[in-house]
């Protein structure tokens, strides 16, 4: 990794890159935004780096001053190498992004992955903001998480920390085997049980994507959604249950589309009460603060107030 040079900026600048979009917002040195703007991402790597650049100058000309730099990726950066790994914009893979981009701009720059931009963000100053010890979840099509500890990312020896959608579902029903394959070569992933799109499958059957208005199928008296509600809370709270006793976080903060469904925030603490090994948990599940901004906000929070004038 290149050795970063201490300057001092009057702004955070955070990025969001996305499969299909980059947004860029600037931050007070208070969390207060003072820019916000998104373009679609062009998809391949030199204008990518391209695309960012101009961002971010045209960021620091607006505001007249030189913003501090962090961007939150679907992926992760491999501690031995550099280069980008598990981005599922396979493009970006074993690619030397904080190098490239670090030359292209003249500046130091900071990059993680999307989760734990989440769970700094809300953590920060979100939904998490009063706590020690924050877990943020994001469950959409896919599945992530990252852990926060007194305001700084738990990254990991392998920078892998959080990576709650690839741990096998928890307590296991005869009725959930054979386990479902995931993309990353294993079997039972969470991710395959618990994202938007594995609740859709399992009321709609395979193929399908969305679980938009499952609640609402659900209280018009439909069965199938009826029944995929209750499996869908039921692994929630052995998801829930087992981070809680691995890690017994002050507070789970849910992101992503899942965290809509009203439901999850009255049943699952309740039905995770079997699960966690103390007679009484009360770990707070909430709703996120942010919504789609904590990606963007969490990259700006990568740097700290000791960079910010």
């Amino acid at each position: 990794m290149m050795k970063e040079r201490l300057w001092m900026a009057t702004y955070r600048i955070g990025i969001d890159f996305g499969g299909t979009k980059i947004e860029i917002a600037a931050l007070g040195k208070d969390g207060t935004e003072r820019v916000r703007r998104r373009i679609s991402n062009p998809g391949n790597y030199p204008a990518a780096i391209k695309a960012m650049c101009e961002l971010i100058h045209g960021v620091d000309k607006e505001l007249g001053g030189t913003g501090t730099v962090g961007i939150g990726i679907p992926g992760s950066i491999s501690p031995d190498t550099g280069v980008i790994k598990n981005a599922n914009a396979t493009w970006l893979n074993n690619q030397p992004l904080i190098r490239d981009m670090t030359a292209a701009l003249g500046r130091d720059v900071r990059i993680e992955n999307d989760a734990n931009c989440f769970a700094l963000s809300e953590a920060i100053d979100g939904a998490g903001a009063d706590h020690h010890s924050v877990f943020g979840v994001i469950i959409g099509t896919g599945m992530g998480a990252g852990i926060v500890i007194d305001r700084k990312l738990l990254i990991g020896h392998n920078h892998i920390a959080g990576e709650w959608g690839h741990v096998p579902l928890p307590w296991p029903r005869l009725e959930e085997f054979p386990m479902p394959k995931c993309f990353c070569g294993n079997e039972g992933c969470m991710e395959r049980f618990l994202s938007g799109s594995a609740l859709a499958q399992d009321w709609k059957g395979p193929g399908h994507r969305s679980a938009a208005h499952i609640e609402q199928e659900a209280e018009a008296g439909d069965l199938t959604a009826i029944g995929a509600l209750d499996r869908y809370m039921d692994r929630m709270a052995r998801a829930c249950a087992m981070a809680i006793n691995f890690m017994d976080p002050d507070v789970i903060v849910l992101g992503g589309g899942v965290s809509n469904l009203e439901s999850i925030y009255e049943r699952v603490p309740r039905l995770m009460r079997r699960y966690v090994i103390t007679p009484n948990c009360t770990t707070p599940i909430v709703r996120n603060r942010h919504g789609d901004s904590s990606g963007v906000r969490g990259a700006a929070w990568l740097w700290d107030d000791h960079h910010v004038d």
